[in-house]
């Protein structure tokens, strides 16, 4: 059974941008409210990009792409958005997305890099920028 699905990978021009959607079923989005993109390149672990906290919004990104890059949701739909502006060379990578529950009461650990805390995957979405 398929929880989370990316969309919106593609190939670009470096400088250019890409909205990528993940879609989760309406029982993962409710009840799993830290919400990642993470991405791996080619030869490369597999980093996290942003996240997000969907019951207040709250996001948090890797340093180096937070002026770039924007992690949004969509309630009503189930959605989280990855917003990448000024794309470069070194954004190629597989693009995945991944949902996992808040424990705690505290919404600051939606901002978890480890991957074994996730406990929904999509399959990814790939993204090529070429020079």
């Amino acid at each position: 059974q398929v929880h989370l699905v990316e969309s919106g990978g593609g190939s670009m021009e470096a400088g250019g941008s890409l909205r990528l959607s993940c879609v989760a079923s309406r029982d993962i989005y409710s009840n799993n409210r830290c919400i990642s993109w993470f991405r791996q390149a080619p030869g490369q672990e597999r980093e996290r990009v942003a996240s997000i906290y969907t019951w207040n919004g709250n996001a948090q990104y890797a340093d180096s792409l937070k002026v770039r890059f924007t992690i949004s949701h969509d309630g009503a739909k189930n959605t989280v958005y990855l917003l990448m502006n000024n794309l470069r060379t070194e954004d190629t990578a597989m693009y995945y997305c991944a949902a996992k529950p808040l424990y705690g009461g505290d919404w600051s650990s939606c901002f978890e890099s480890d991957q074994s805390a996730y406990q929904y995957w999509g399959r990814g979405t790939q993204v090529t920028v070429s020079s």
